[in-house]
């Protein structure tokens, strides 16, 4: 059983995930670029590092929750941070990005000696505070199982396939959530313009075949405009674009993800980027204004 882990960002998703695992009984060294992110985990037993290198020296695993494949590439395929660790180290990579990136960083990793897990999550802030969040890894099997125990303190992890694919079901859910998030937006913004209670109308349809933890939470949210970011707009609009790419692939178009990406886009493009992704509904209440049917 792996033991000793090192946790490398600790941002609205790696913060909680990272003081799930201490609660397991993990030794956790634990490096971000925002040391003050880090003060509670500092206080819950977990060793702040100074760099990305110091962290990683003699540990079992290396958990990464940053911003993208590039960020990993930036922080962990340093020469001093490899260097640094012990040949076989499983690196298990949390953050969200095109399968063929995710491929790419285990090819990189594997010629140095170290095992690499494309581990991206879905859940939200939420999910990562319950340590419930859905857990897809591509990978080597063997891989996978050393690390189980691991994943299982953060949530419900699941082996999916080789390398990237972990990546590709994370599309699948993102291009699946993002058309979800939107139909709801829609369908309240229907039931306000022709007079009903978009609150009862919501209430109304849960127990029909429209409910959905989408419906549940993101149209509390939309209803109540709360706006304060599970998933923030930017993140999501970054995987549509993976999962678009990854559809181009394979040969296919996504034409509803698409048209929901640009949705999207048009709210990070507004400077509204750090919303929820349930924001869309700005969006399309914005639109219903400017181009009223005739």
């Amino acid at each position: 059983m792996l033991q000793r882990i090192a946790f490398i960002g600790t941002g609205f998703m790696g913060r909680p995930m990272a003081a799930n695992l201490i609660s397991a009984g993990f030794d956790l060294n634990v490096w971000t670029r925002t040391v003050v992110k880090a003060k509670g985990l500092a206080e819950s037993g977990a060793r702040l590092s100074e760099s990305p290198a110091q962290a990683v020296a003699g540990v079992d695993a290396v958990v990464s929750m940053l911003f993208d494949g590039l960020a990993t590439e930036s922080v962990l395929l340093q020469p001093e941070t490899l260097a640094a660790m012990r040949p076989g180290t499983v690196i298990v990579d949390m953050a969200s990005m095109p399968p063929s990136t995710a491929r790419f960083l285990a090819l990189r990793f594997r010629a140095v000696g170290m095992d690499y897990l494309d581990s991206p999550v879905s859940g939200g802030t939420t999910g990562a505070e319950q340590g419930t969040l859905a857990i897809m890894t591509g990978g080597s099997e063997n891989t996978f199982a050393s690390v189980k125990n691991i994943l299982a303190a953060m949530g419900c992890p699941v082996y999916v396939g080789s390398s990237g694919a972990g990546q590709l079901a994370k599309c699948v859910n993102q291009v699946i959530v993002a058309i979800t998030i939107g139909a709801v937006a829609e369908g309240l913004l229907l039931a306000k313009a022709g007079g009903a209670n978009p609150a009862g109308v919501r209430n109304a349809i849960l127990g029909g075949f429209a409910e959905s933890r989408i419906l549940r939470e993101h149209g509390n949210r939309m209803i109540e405009r709360n706006f304060v970011p599970g998933g923030p707009m930017r993140n999501h609009t970054k995987d549509l674009v993976s999962a678009c790419g990854a559809a181009a692939d394979s040969g296919i178009r996504l034409p509803l993800a698409q048209k929901v990406h640009e949705l999207f886009q048009a709210l990070v493009d507004s400077g509204r980027g750090e919303y929820d992704h349930s924001a869309v509904l700005l969006v399309l209440e914005e639109m219903a204004s400017k181009d009223p049917v005739e």
